[in-house]
């Protein structure tokens, strides 16, 4: 890749392969960063390449229809050979050519210069008004290798100039939208049409506009399009991670804002992981899951201190009150009737239960009286006994309902699986209260226990409570943030490799851009050079370098063009007159549509010549008549000079007139030579039968003339052409004469001056015998009052004929 003689078979082969080959020999770039650059280059680019016009070989134009198209009405015609030759279509201003033009670049683009720069209020001059009902632009198309022609047609459903539909009908591939025939990155890289706007926008338009028009001619629109589709994305990518890195700071001082708290601290530390960012911490930090033993048990140690709950006072009061009724009535009853049966009642069912056990024993085993406990004494006692119960009823009653408010009591001191430190000895005298038996001092050692602990209970709840909150605030407040970079993070860990690759397809891109825009300007400017001396003739405007300066950013990129005028340096659009800038334009054009790799055989120009003297002229031609040798060239112009300058050069031209006639009816008609049209139209009117005495002694004679001025005309360029002397020069001197016999002075001598008169006839008579000047002066009669009346009026057109057309024979005028 350093030897640019090396490189220039490679770069000059269709962008599509010339990137493949330039990636296939590419073993530093990874496939997946070659992969991002055919997807920036884009595979419907590539397709347009590979499966549009170009893979069937160079595409011509053939029949091209316009109705209702600007200033064109009703269906009109031109018919095109599709092959390559220049085809010059002539017709005055507002004859309807330019609208032709302008019909057969939007045919294939969808719009064109003209409507390019139209204010939308003037979007309706598109249609013509005379023939609204319907617009439709139609080109017969001969693709190389095709068995017939294709068919394209652009009809337009709607009254904005934007409302048109375009189908193209190929055989074999059937009947698809334009957009789908592969040519649209084609038009705009080999751009086959320049219209006068375009001529101005290529040299007068803003530094970076000049550097786009000539960058689309060089093919590095769709280089400089991959360019900018990865800057995007590199931009995209980049800020992403910008996100990530300009909220870390951010994060990182609310954390260490949130103070003493384990989630904050592990949050920091999982930040700076070794390797990247612990996100699963950080996701288990977000949801608010514990992130450690440690953590997990401090956590449930304060969550348990702020649920800790005291006893039930409600219901520790009550029981206690219940207990010490039960001891109060209890202690009531002592003394009384009741209390005294109960007693006794105890006594006789201790002595009944004693006498059960010991049947046999009928002592008393108090006294020791013998035969007192014996059945009878038995059947006594239990009546005693149930006498006696049913009078201590009420001590019984208040025995139970004291062992019941002692039981329900000690239900109520329970324990919970675990004690806060803080809390122990509250818990552990509650506790001991279980174990008390005296009704009244547990009813006192109760209530003491159970009102401390819940007073303790309530303290450190609200304080562990408050704990929390205040962790929880803090925590809240960055926990947000802290999801929010978390996400971010993630997304510049994914964007990191894409961007990396990203950058390396860029950078790519941009190297490769530079070289091919090095190489093919090179031999761009080589080919501009070459039209330059050209169209240039008689100017002492040098065309020394020709390049591009920069990049694509708008604020350094421009065309360079460097002349120098009487061998001083200078700029081009400083020191160009508007015909030469506009000489210069075409020389900047012209090499890319003639380049090998452009699927268009064609190249459509309109009014090129204005601004031109006639010696630049004569340079277009030439420079027309070698491009047709290889491509169809299409020209539309108003000015008569280009095909007299064709004519005059004896280079091969097909000349098609347009003429406009009423409610905006065009005709395209072939334009004849004009010296036999001349000849034709005198024939007729000689052969006309009972023609008048006038129309033969004036018209009959100055349609002779004519066809002897016309032949005359072009043999006075063919000598200019061989001597070289000023095209500008001759043609004023050709204006400025009137008379047949001066005329033939610029015809017969080289050094282009009006020579006498019987100078003139003498080499006339010498050339072309002796009667050829009576009938240039017969001839010249016609324009008299007298005129000239021709005795026979057919041999007189016919050796007219003869003598027009010795003068137009380049080797008998040598």
């Amino acid at each position: 890749m350093d030897d640019a003689t090396d490189r220039t078979p490679d770069h000059a082969l269709p962008l599509p392969e010339l990137v493949e080959a330039r990636l296939a020999g590419d073993r530093k770039l990874t496939d997946p960063v070659k992969a991002l650059i055919r997807e920036a280059l884009g595979d419907s680019g590539n397709a347009e390449d590979g499966a549009g016009a170009s893979s069937a070989g160079p595409l011509y134009l053939g029949k091209v229809t316009v109705t209702g198209f600007r200033g064109v009405g009703s269906r009109t015609l031109l018919k095109l050979k599709p092959k390559p030759g220049v085809t010059l279509v002539v017709g005055r201003n507002g004859s309807g050519k330019s609208s032709i033009a302008e019909a057969v670049e939007t045919l294939f683009t969808g719009t064109n210069a003209h409507y390019a720069g139209q204010h939308p209020s003037h979007a309706v001059r598109w249609r013509n008004l005379h023939q609204g009902e319907q617009t439709v632009v139609e080109a017969k198309l001969t693709v190389e290798g095709d068995p017939s022609p294709s068919t394209l047609t652009r009809t337009w459903t709607g009254d904005a100039f934007t409302d048109s539909e375009a189908v193209l009908r190929r055989p074999g591939h059937g009947t698809v939208p334009l957009e789908q025939a592969g040519w649209e990155r084609a038009t705009r890289a080999y751009r086959p049409f320049l219209s006068y706007a375009d001529l101005d926008n290529l040299i007068n338009g803003k530094p970076s506009e000049m550097y786009d028009n000539i960058a689309v001619i060089l093919g590095l629109d769709h280089l400089n399009a991959a360019a900018r589709w990865l800057t995007a994305a590199k931009k995209e990518l980049d800020t992403v991670v910008n996100a990530e890195k300009d909220k870390k700071p951010l994060l990182h001082a609310a954390l260490e804002e949130v103070g003493h708290d384990d989630r904050a601290l592990k949050a920091l530390l999982a930040m700076e992981e070794n390797g990247g960012p612990d996100h699963a911490v950080l996701d288990a930090l977000i949801v608010g899951a514990p992130t450690s033993d440690e953590g997990r048990l401090r956590e449930a140690r304060l969550e348990a201190a702020a649920e800790t709950e005291g006893p039930d006072l409600d219901k520790v009061g009550a029981a206690v009150d219940a207990l010490r009724h039960a001891v109060a009535d209890l202690d009531d009853l002592k003394g009384t009737a009741a209390a005294d049966a109960h007693s006794r009642a105890e006594l006789l069912q201790a002595a009944l239960s004693h006498s059960d056990r010991h049947a046999d024993d009928t002592a008393c085993p108090v006294c020791g009286t013998e035969q007192v406990l014996d059945r009878e004494w038995a059947a006594r006692a239990e009546q005693q006994i149930a006498a006696l119960l049913r009078e201590a009823a009420a001590v019984r009653e208040a025995e139970a309902g004291l062992r019941t408010a002692t039981r329900t009591l000690h239900n109520l001191v329970l324990l919970p699986r675990e004690i806060p430190a803080v809390l122990a000895e509250p818990w552990e005298a509650w506790g001991d209260c279980r174990r008390i038996t005296d009704p009244a001092e547990l009813a006192e050692r109760a209530l003491k226990a159970a009102v401390t602990l819940t007073d303790a209970c309530a303290i450190v709840a609200g304080a562990a409570r408050e704990e929390l909150a205040a962790k929880d605030e803090r925590w809240h407040a960055v926990v947000g943030l802290l999801a929010e970079w978390t996400k971010l993070s993630r997304e510049a860990e994914a964007a990191k490799p894409r961007r990396t690759e990203v950058s390396a397809a860029l950078n790519w891109i941009k190297k490769l851009t530079t070289e091919v825009r090095d190489l093919r300007v090179d031999a761009f400017a080589g080919h501009t050079q070459r039209i330059w001396e050209r169209l240039r003739q008689q100017s002492s405007v040098d065309l020394t370098h020709v390049g591009l300066h920069g990049s694509e950013r708008a604020n350094v990129r421009k065309l360079v063009m460097d002349v120098t005028v009487d061998d001083t340096e200078a700029s081009a659009l400083g020191v160009m007159s508007q015909g030469e800038l506009h000489s210069l334009a075409l020389s900047l054009f012209l090499p890319r549509t003639a380049t090998a790799d452009s699927p268009f055989g064609f190249v459509v120009i309109d009014d090129p010549v204005q601004s031109m003297d006639p010696a630049k002229v004569d340079g277009l031609a030439q420079v027309l008549d070698e491009l047709g040798r290889d491509r169809q060239v299409v020209v539309f112009t108003h000015d008569t000079r280009l095909p007299h300058a064709f004519r005059s050069q004896n280079l091969p031209v097909t000349v098609l007139r347009v003429e406009r006639g009423e409610k905006s009816k065009v005709h395209v008609t072939c334009d004849t030579d004009p010296v036999k049209e001349a000849i034709d139209n005198a024939m007729a009117l000689a052969q006309t039968t009972n023609c008048s005495e006038t129309a033969l002694r004036h018209v009959l004679p100055s349609l002779c003339r004519e066809a002897l001025a016309t032949a005359l005309v072009e043999a006075a360029w063919l000598r200019r052409n061989r001597t070289g002397q000023s095209a500008e020069h001759l043609q004023s001197a050709i204006d400025a004469t009137e008379r047949l016999i001066p005329l033939a002075s610029f015809a017969l001598f080289d050094d282009g001056l009006v020579h006498p008169d019987d100078d003139v006839k003498n080499r006339l008579r010498h050339l072309y015998g002796n009667e050829c000047t009576t009938l240039i002066h017969q001839c010249q009669q016609g324009a008299h009052p007298g005129g000239f009346l021709p005795h026979h009026p057919v041999d007189f057109v016919r050796r007219v004929e003869a003598l027009a057309a010795r003068l137009r024979t380049p080797e008998v005028n040598a």
